[in-house]
Formats: structure tokens, sequence, C-alpha cells
């Protein structure tokens, strides 16, 4: 049934929804609830080896990685070893939608170039606070996605047969 006063979107916006749409944080949201992020997303290039954020700085944006290659990367001592190198639609800085948290790995730039949709940590949180709805979605695809990474950490941890210790997770 045609509704005369449903929002109409731009083919950009649309464009844009779409995107969204294939990030595991956004998938939930409508797209009048992908709107209420247009106007916090800000597109930057980034340049190869270049730092997006290093670890323990304070989270301060999502980032979405639209064309390029990013790799998360811890660092032990003075070398960085690669948790996971991300492609198009790769979606890290996840933590920006929790208050007060900090980086747990850096990010560098592996590609002669990378762009990226970046919202930042104040918006997010504002868009929460007006927004519960949108809130419960993307907390709960976070709630997810911090499942499915606790699920392969510790299947990892069985298959390196213990040449960690596990316990220290927990303290």
């Amino acid at each position: 049934m045609y509704n005369p006063f449903r929002k109409t979107y731009s083919q950009s916006e649309l464009e844009q929804f779409k995107f969204l749409s294939k990030i595991k944080f956004f998938e939930r949201l409508r797209y009048s609830e992908l709107s209420v992020f247009l106007p916090a997303i800000h597109r930057r290039k980034y340049e190869k080896n270049e730092v997006i954020f290093f670890r323990n700085d304070p989270s301060q944006a999502l980032y979405i990685l639209e064309k390029g290659e990013v790799s998360l990367n811890i660092d032990i001592k003075s070398n960085f070893e690669s948790i996971i190198t991300l492609r198009s639609s790769g979606a890290f800085g996840e933590n920006s939608m929790l208050e007060g948290s900090k980086r747990i790995y850096t990010a560098i730039v592996q590609s002669e170039e990378a762009w990226l949709w970046v919202i930042p940590n104040y918006a997010i949180l504002e868009i929460f606070k007006n927004n519960p709805k949108i809130q419960a979605k993307m907390m709960t695809s976070l709630a997810e996605f911090y499942n499915q990474n606790n699920n392969r950490l510790f299947s990892s941890y069985l298959n390196s047969y213990g040449f960690f210790n596990l316990g220290q997770m927990f303290e």
C-alpha cells in the first residue's frame, strides 16, 4: 500500500544505507534508523602505513572500511603481530560504542590508500541516548560480535595446546 507521507531517500542515501547494512553493527537497523547516522559520518582517506589509532588510545570513533586494507595488530614489546587484515566492508574500533573505552589493538593501513567512514564516539553515544531501540539493536550485534570473538579465542587456545595462560583473561 502506498503511503504518501513515508520519508523518501536520495539515491546517494540509499547507497549509503545499502553499504551500512552490510556491516555487522548496523545490519538490524531500518533505513529510517540508519538515516540518523548520516550527518555524523565523515569519509576520510588514509595512506599506506598510516596508523589510524594505537592500542590504549581512547576509543574516539567507529571505522568502516570502504576501500583498501587495514591490519589490526597487537604490540608485543617492540614488535607488532597482525591479528587480522580487514578489507572493504570491514568495521573496526567497535568498542567506541562503549562509553569510556580504550583501544585494545593498533590499526594500520596496509594498502596504498584506504577510504574509511568515520563515526565519532560522541555522535554514536548521542544517537544511543536519543534512540534506545537503535542502541538495543546495535548492542545486540556487538554482543554477538564479542561472542564470536570469544569462541575463536577459546578455539585457538584449545588448538595451541595451552601455550598461553587463558586464566589471565579473567583476572
